[in-house]
């Protein structure tokens, strides 16, 4: 549908209600500096903060690429996105009444503008509903699950909102449709609901499973997470992608964590639903997952916007499959890593499968010092080359060097590729130190054939900080 013109009442009492640095917040971390807020600018790189919102004047602007404007411009230039949508989704969240200039088009219009609004009215009734099908006795397995299996508590379980969907195949159909009166197409719409394939009629997408809610960054429900609580595969089932859930470009607690991740200046992100909730739960508020699926660069993006010294920390499981995602999303945020756009490092967890195991029989101190301990991703991808290979061995030792070339070639700020490559010529001289020049002199020649230059590296402390974690260097 062509958006019809906005009466200027209408975009005038949406500039006065919609407060700039509320707008802003969603996306960049503000800090406080004198009457005005400051942070790291969302339209170009920069390490410092140059980018300034006046709360007084309802303008934003960058001393260093020159942006600047009101709320509905900063939303804009943000999103890619036309006048008229900016304003009516601000309209939306501020509960400003929609006027438009041509009478006829008003009716349409706010049947599209309530599609969005009837959708997170009825994912909030199915929370709701799950959350009480929890507490009755068909619900006494998923709420002993959680209790006794998980070790949450009833500050938990009502923090995240989790529910139970009981086991029949109508059950919440029977009751958002004739209890509650929502028309069917909604429930459909909203990923609650699939047509059965023959005799007509509809059924419940989550049947017997204990339910997640998933939520976007300002708290609403946009879809479910269900696990089952039998022996029924998929073990976990997400909603499918609707007008308001994209799985790659949505994470599970990011409205519970955005505060602690400002606050710590850090963002951990688990695989799973019960790693976050296990997280937070134990205090450490500054963790979200990844929905089960490869980090996207999307996702990355939107955890940066929370952190300054965009300091992230995977821990994923630790097993093969777990391994396998580390290094997927590896691959998706090499070239942020590379810049120094990201201070990227990995947590593998001693002898457990993932957080939620080891909050088990550690103390969430443990975990902060393993946290803090955390190998930068260029280590760790070093120690998984080397991982059960025999470097005595003439084929290992061949294959591992050219997996370390590989890795090298990437590094572009010459002090930390020299660093680097003196790191691995020490491995490949197997502890003899009169073999590491040679050593270095071949990885260089790999590397680059025609400029094999080498300068003595500075240390590891001086690259990369003593105690906090420093940024990359940026690439020449």
């Amino acid at each position: 549908m062509q958006i019809p013109r906005l009466h200027p009442d209408t975009i005038e009492e949406v500039k006065l209600r919609a407060d700039i640095v509320d707008v802003v917040s969603e996306y960049v971390v503000l800090r406080k500096r004198g009457k005005d807020f400051v942070g790291l600018c969302p339209f170009h790189d920069e390490k410092s903060p140059s980018f300034t919102v006046s709360q007084t004047k309802q303008i934003y602007y960058c001393f260093g690429c020159l942006a600047g404007g009101n709320a509905i411009k900063f939303v804009m230039e943000l999103g890619k996105r036309s006048f008229a949508d900016v304003v009516l989704d601000l309209a939306r969240r501020y509960q400003v009444p929609v006027q438009t200039l041509e009478p006829e088009q008003r009716q349409e219009l706010q049947r599209q503008l309530s599609l969005r609004e009837q959708l997170y009215e009825v994912l909030a009734s199915s929370a709701q509903f799950y959350q009480h099908a929890l507490r009755q006795s068909q619900g006494q397995k998923a709420l002993q699950y959680l209790q006794s299996n998980r070790q949450f508590k009833e500050e938990t379980i009502q923090q995240f909102g989790l529910g139970y969907a009981p086991a029949g195949w109508e059950t919440l159909y029977r009751y958002l449709v004739e209890d509650k009166h929502y028309p069917v197409q909604i429930l459909e719409k909203a990923g609650l609901i699939k047509p059965r394939k023959e005799g007509g009629g509809y059924y419940d997408v989550f049947r017997d499973r204990l339910m997640i809610p998933i939520r976007d960054v300002q708290g609403r429900v946009i879809a479910f997470g269900g696990r089952t609580l039998t022996d029924e595969q998929p073990k976990y089932l997400n909603s499918p992608e609707t007008e308001l859930f994209s799985k790659g470009k949505t994470l599970f607690a990011l409205d519970q964590a955005k505060g602690g991740i400002s606050q710590l200046d850090q963002a951990v992100v688990v695989e799973g639903y019960f790693d976050a909730i296990a997280l937070h739960a134990a205090g450490i508020n500054n963790a979200v997952a990844s929905l089960g699926t490869a980090l996207s660069l999307e996702q990355v993006r939107l955890i940066l916007r929370y952190t300054e010294s965009k300091q992230l920390v995977l821990n994923f499981d630790a097993d093969k499959a777990g391994t396998n995602a580390t290094e997927r999303a590896i691959g998706e945020i090499a070239e942020l890593a590379y810049k120094g756009e990201v201070q990227l490092k990995i947590l593998n967890l001693p002898d457990v499968k993932d957080a939620d195991e080891y909050l088990h029989s550690h103390t969430p101190e443990d975990y902060g010092e393993l946290l803090k301990n955390a190998p930068l991703w260029l280590d760790w991808q070093i120690q998984q080359i080397i991982q059960d290979r025999d470097l005595k061995q003439a084929t290992d030792f061949q294959q591992v060097t050219q997996q370390l070339v590989k890795l090298l070639k990437n590094i572009a700020n010459s002090d930390t590729r020299n660093y680097y490559v003196s790191y691995c010529a020490e491995i490949l001289s197997l502890g003899d130190t009169r073999l590491i020049p040679l050593r270095v002199e071949n990885l260089l020649t790999q590397i680059a054939p025609a400029a094999a230059t080498y300068s003595k590296p500075v240390s590891a402390k001086k690259v990369w900080g003593t105690n906090k974690l420093s940024p990359l260097p940026t690439p020449h």
